[in-house]
């Protein structure tokens, strides 16, 4: 009687991040746990989402709107706006990037019990940042409107596009980060750097006509590839502009900063990827 052939499959296999669309129930389930680990014994909870940023608002505009005089005439138009677009660009960032990076060890009591594609773990911690994300951005909008921001479909556009290139950003920096945390803590020092550093590296108080005035023409060139700095400079044309008299200008055509803007973010993702998968066999034995 001739053998029956099997195939063999060799267990805790993925294709990664393209297994993903296959778990999203279980992706549900951790961004559910997640919201409600981060605020147990939290008697403010989800306040806390616009606490942050309504309390560097004020910081900033005292420091920057009114001391350096940035708010007062002469300065930038409609400045609590511009000030406020730009702390939830890079306050999504930051969360985004420190929370994917810190998502494994996090969860090491799961990784270490069950298999499931580990890139699950990051983008759960990237779709709680959005959560809190959307509640700053309807008070951006509000203030928007209270300032006689006036809504054009290419600023939306522009906007929309810019903060996805964003989340990729941030998402595969911290598959990259997250990976190497793992094994090297100094990872997380690392993280804390760079988001210490995220708002300055874009015109989040300042504008980037400012930064060109104090740069040669190679440098703005590389300051404005940053994708922060675009995501931020969109939020800008998106939230603020439609509020202004139209006269100020922006760094360069939309069609370009989108375009670099996606080619440097999903650059990181693959180099984020490639990171990750190289590092995931080791993750449960060294947690």
């Amino acid at each position: 009687m001739a053998e029956k052939s099997e195939t063999v499959s060799r267990p805790g296999i993925s294709r990664g991040i393209l297994d993903i669309s296959r778990y999203k129930y279980l992706l549900d389930l951790l961004v559910q746990k997640e919201v409600r680990v981060r605020y147990r014994g939290s008697w403010l909870g989800m306040a806390w989402t616009y606490v942050k940023p309504l309390t560097q608002f004020i910081v900033f505009y005292v420091a920057m709107g009114i001391f350096l005089g940035l708010g007062r005439g002469g300065g930038i138009e409609n400045y609590p706006v511009y000030l406020f677009a730009g702390i939830i660009v890079t306050n999504f960032f930051n969360e985004a990037f420190m929370s994917t990076t810190m998502s494994i060890v996090g969860n090491a009591g799961l990784i270490k019990k069950i298999y499931l594609p580990r890139e699950l773990f990051p983008l759960a911690s990237l779709r709680v940042s959005f959560v809190h994300f959307l509640p700053q951005w309807l008070v951006l909008m509000v203030g928007s409107i209270l300032l006689g921001w006036k809504a054009d479909l290419a600023g939306l556009v522009v906007a929309f596009l810019a903060f996805v290139s964003l989340s990729i950003f941030a998402f595969g920096m911290g598959l990259f980060f997250g990976s190497i945390n793992v094994f090297y803590r100094d990872a997380q020092n690392a993280t804390e750097l760079v988001s210490m550093i995220a708002m300055w590296l874009a015109p989040s108080f300042y504008t980037w006509h400012q930064v060109a005035s104090q740069l040669p023409h190679w440098g703005l060139q590389i300051y404005m590839a940053n994708p922060i700095a675009i995501a931020v400079e969109a939020f800008h044309r998106g939230f603020w502009w439609g509020s202004t008299d139209g006269s100020f200008t922006f760094a360069s055509g939309w069609g370009l900063s989108i375009s670099l803007s996606f080619v440097i973010s999903l650059l990181m993702l693959a180099i984020g990827e490639f990171t990750f998968r190289k590092l995931e066999g080791g993750f449960a034995q060294e947690m």
